[in-house]
């Protein structure tokens, strides 16, 4: 962690497509064991940020950093191993793979393979249901359970910090109650979470502190005592 307490900083981020700002100067933090939600409208830089914190899209200005030390240039990988996870969106596991396939790719991005069964059994205990299936085809699991499988893979990475991006999206309301429960317990373990989300007012009163994107921009930095204030979030969608 770094003197400010922050574990992750994004200091003046740029990300350029063909000539065109897709984020534009961009600045915030994240602190061991902080929730940090990201919302806006379609378009708006939320997804490509992540991307870029990740070394998926190149950064065409600013810096990353991840502990103090700067992740630009930094391929995927060693994003990875630095101590990144994301959890994409739409959750791209392993279809043909078995639950337990599917979570040890995700030791593949650990910095150290000690407290790798430790880490397995912390998984199991948070998603029982991962437990539960893990002999199954991921693809035979419905949309709520692949989504805690995609968790659960990016958690045995141990990461530092973990990116999600609309977790939450296409799920019953009965599951997006489980995960925002699970982020809830991840946050007390200590993993910094930087949260992209749809659901902008259940965001705002879950989250530390949550930063409104609007082309490319932070417009609004919110806390949960603001989740009431629809219409200032409303006016900075639109704005």
């Amino acid at each position: 962690m770094t003197a400010n307490g922050a574990v992750l900083e994004v200091d003046g981020l740029v990300v350029r497509y063909g000539g065109v700002d897709a984020v534009r100067a961009l600045t915030l933090s994240v602190g061991t064991g902080e929730i940090v939600g990201l919302i806006g409208p379609n378009g708006a830089g939320k997804s490509s940020t992540l991307h870029a914190l990740m070394g998926l899209v190149s950064v065409s200005g600013g810096d990353v950093r991840l502990a103090g030390r700067s992740l630009v240039g930094k391929p995927p990988e060693a994003v990875a191993r630095s101590g990144m996870a994301l959890v994409p969106e739409g959750r791209r596991i392993f279809s043909g793979l078995t639950v337990e396939e599917n979570l040890r790719l995700g030791l593949a991005g650990r910095r150290t393979r000690a407290g790798a069964a430790d880490d397995l059994a912390s998984v199991f205990d948070l998603f029982p249901i991962v437990h539960e299936f893990r002999g199954r085809q991921a693809g035979a699991l419905s949309g709520g359970q692949q989504q805690q499988l995609a968790i659960a893979r990016a958690l045995v990475a141990d990461p530092v910090v973990l990116l999600l991006d609309e977790p939450s999206l296409g799920l019953a309301p009965k599951i997006v109650d489980v995960v925002f429960e699970a982020l809830a317990a991840i946050r007390d373990r200590g993993i910094a979470v930087l949260l992209v989300e749809q659901r902008a007012q259940r965001t705002v009163a879950f989250a530390d502190r949550t930063y409104l994107l609007a082309n490319g921009e932070i417009r609004l930095t919110l806390t949960p005592a603001d989740a009431s204030d629809t219409e200032r979030m409303v006016a900075a969608y639109l704005s």
